[in-house]
């Protein structure tokens, strides 16, 4: 079983009532929440494990999980309100806009954090809920604590303006996140953030040189890539009409561990010695998943029969 530990709020996304008028419509939403979705879709065994309100909010998040085949036992629920992101769309391309202090989500403590079965073989953090303490150190807490036996990987969904006044923290937590990571996955633009300019493969192996045994890059357009010390395979991206690109890259995670599930591949033993095809399919089941979510407002993850 795959465990997403990270946000769950509410994306408030721009729609058009049937008056005419600028509206928002409430969709269950955060990236890692994301990613847990798309992997109960996908068919992989997927759990999660957040800071979520037991408001009304937080009600549609816990039914929307469950609803999308995800076990939710390990969520810490309680009566702190709910994230809400108010989102803007340009181009297609999000923008967020975050209301989120004091929260169920952001106020999640290590006092919180479950004690894992053995059936979790995989822990995936990433997104905003690596930003802002208490939870973003508890998640931290989380990877460190499971980093030696149970495959980790790691997203950090950079969002720029959202860290802006502490970078320098955040950089220092994810850094250290990746070096415990087996598995890193970063946009393009993602890794120039943390890395600077560069060829891209160039630039995952310097990453790789950290501590990962895979860094996955996600270009946009163009497609996805796998970097490890010795291979560096490619899948181009799907044409598809784009409707919005939120949630692409957190279906693309899914994608790639429900392949590598499949595989066997995600223990400890197996996770440093992909193989081309085993690194084939994880991008190609990445990027065709990503294709069908961008293909339709908001983040909705196609199920394994839409593939």
């Amino acid at each position: 079983m795959i465990l997403s530990a990270g946000e769950a709020l509410i994306d408030m996304l721009p729609r058009t009532a049937t008056s005419g008028e600028a509206c928002f419509a409430p969709y269950a939403g955060g990236a890692v929440f994301n990613t847990a979705i798309a992997l109960g879709r996908l068919g992989a065994p997927s759990a999660f494990f957040s800071g979520v309100s037991t408001d009304m909010l937080g009600e549609i998040l816990a039914e929307t999980l469950a609803a999308s085949q995800v076990e939710t036992r390990f969520l810490a629920r309680s009566d702190r309100p709910t994230t809400v992101a108010f989102v803007k769309l340009v181009n297609g391309q999000a923008t967020y806009a975050f209301y989120d202090e004091g929260t169920a989500g952001r106020m999640l403590a290590t006092a919180d954090l479950p004690a894992l079965p053995p059936e979790i073989s995989t822990v995936f953090v990433g997104g905003i809920s690596l930003v802002n303490d208490p939870a973003a150190s508890t998640y931290e807490a989380l990877q460190a604590r499971e980093a030696a036996t149970r495959v980790t990987m790691i997203d950090p969904n950079i969002r720029p303006g959202f860290i802006a006044g502490k970078e320098t923290e955040y950089r220092g937590r994810i850094e250290r996140m990746i070096a415990r990571a087996d598995l890193v996955k970063l946009s393009d633009e993602d890794l120039h953030w943390l890395m600077g300019e560069g060829d891209l493969t160039t630039l995952a192996r310097g990453l790789l040189a950290k501590g990962p045994k895979a860094v996955f890059i996600t270009e946009g357009a163009k497609g996805a890539r796998a970097v490890t010390a010795r291979q560096d395979r490619f899948v181009p991206a799907h044409k598809v009409t784009v409707a919005d690109t939120v949630g692409a890259g957190d279906t693309f995670n899914a994608g790639v561990l429900c392949a590598l599930h499949e595989a066997g591949a995600l223990t400890k033993a197996r996770v440093g010695v992909l193989t081309d095809a085993e690194l084939d399919a994880a991008l190609s089941l990445g990027v065709a998943s990503a294709a069908i979510t961008v293909s339709r407002p908001g983040a909705n993850p196609p199920w394994r029969n839409e593939l």
